[in-house]
């Protein structure tokens, strides 16, 4: 069964040593379609990139991973947003992005037909980053395709990814949230990024917002606090098996999400998928970089 992610790729500099960046590529949907991939699961990536030299080469490193770009839409004379990564001591990463031009923010609007495309799966993943790129009228457009999508019986994953500067204000980052929320089948949360959003609030209330959304299945990712799952009415606790002191933590949600996703989609459970997530994302913070060395198995490292 193949996912198709819809989102936002761009070049990476992520640093290596003082004034040293090693040049690569990430965006937290395509981050997930990646891990989803390595972790033996289908996706195919839905995005826009340019003509250039870097779009180029995203292409070929995505198939190179597996990652299906048959879908991926090209847009002459445009270049991919940038990003810069730079880590403290404590390997928490900091930002700094280039986006305001990247094709992909009106994707819906230059290639209306990617809405129909999206129809031809059974699972879609998004994030709340996929959300912050797209005007008004392209977000109903989405909006109407997702109702219809799960009408005939599609499947909607979202992760809440929230980034305070990709909104004119908080309101409207809600408000969008609140609609999206409604259309979610299964939601691969960060409790971080929900506290960002709404203020602080205890994990339960969390769950809470989100199942009375009509959310059946809830994963809230609290770092080295661990897991909590609410699916079917019921709520679960999943600790660490062991606390680590992290290199890079930019990749952690979005490879944990493949993980999840990919062990899901081969029929384990709803624990084997959590520990499968947690698994992956204990390799890729000990590397620097969105996406590590393909070399590194993910297995290694338990949780």
């Amino acid at each position: 069964m193949k996912v198709a992610v819809l989102g936002e790729c761009m070049v990476e500099l992520s640093q290596q040593a003082e004034e040293q960046f090693k040049l690569g590529f990430g965006g937290d949907t395509l981050n997930t379609a990646v891990y989803l991939c390595r972790c033996d699961g289908q996706a195919d990536y839905f995005t826009v990139l340019g003509d250039d030299l870097y779009s180029k080469g995203m292409l070929e490193a995505w198939q190179n991973e597996g990652v299906n770009v048959e879908h991926v839409k090209i847009k002459k004379g445009q270049l991919p947003g940038l990003y810069i990564i730079n880590n403290d001591d404590a390997g928490e990463r900091y930002f700094n992005y280039w986006r305001q031009n990247s094709p992909v923010r009106s994707m819906l609007t230059d290639f209306p037909e990617v809405l129909e495309e999206l129809q031809e799966y059974e699972v879609i993943f998004l994030s709340g980053i996929t959300l912050s790129l797209f005007p008004q009228d392209d977000l109903i457009a989405l909006f109407n395709c997702l109702t219809q999508y799960r009408k005939k019986g599609g499947l909607v994953v979202f992760d809440n990814n929230y980034r305070p500067r990709n909104w004119m204000s908080v309101d409207t980052a809600i408000d969008v949230f609140s609609k999206m929320m409604s259309l979610t089948d299964i939601a691969l949360i960060s409790f971080d990024d929900e506290k960002s959003l709404y203020g602080q609030h205890s994990v339960d209330e969390c769950i809470d917002r989100w199942a009375e959304a009509g959310v059946n299945e809830v994963v809230v990712k609290n770092g080295h606090h661990g897991c909590h799952l609410f699916k079917d009415n019921q709520r679960f606790f999943h600790p660490l098996k062991s606390i680590l002191s992290p290199v890079d933590t930019t990749a952690a949600g979005d490879s944990f999400n493949g993980a999840y996703l990919a062990a899901k989609l081969q029929g384990k459970s709803v624990d084997d998928c959590i520990s499968a997530g947690q698994r992956c994302a204990s390799t890729v913070i000990m590397h620097k970089g969105a996406i590590i060395d393909k070399e590194i198995a993910l297995t290694s490292g338990g949780l």
